[in-house]
């Protein structure tokens, strides 16, 4: 991830569902919703057809795996290192 673009950030913030500027705990805050919202094992027992959950189940994980993702983005442009201060 050489270059990131203010599309990139943009579609991050949108996920985590933040407008600028956000602080520290408001990042937190947004993933900690987000990764609640879409947990896989909340799915389990919503239907008794095993595809729909399964398609439901992949559907969670891959949100899970895009909101780690734009968290990391988000982290990595707006919050600096403690090493750098």
């Amino acid at each position: 991830m050489d270059h990131i673009t203010e599309q990139d950030i943009a579609h991050a913030l949108d996920i985590l569902d933040l407008t600028l500027p956000i602080t520290t705990e408001d990042l937190e805050r947004a993933k900690r919703v987000q990764l609640y919202n879409w947990n896989p094992s909340r799915y389990a027992g919503l239907t008794n057809n095993p595809k729909h959950y399964m398609q439901q189940f992949q559907k969670a994980e891959d949100m899970t795996r895009t909101i780690e993702a734009a968290y990391a983005l988000i982290s990595a442009v707006f919050i600096p290192d403690e090493a750098e201060r």
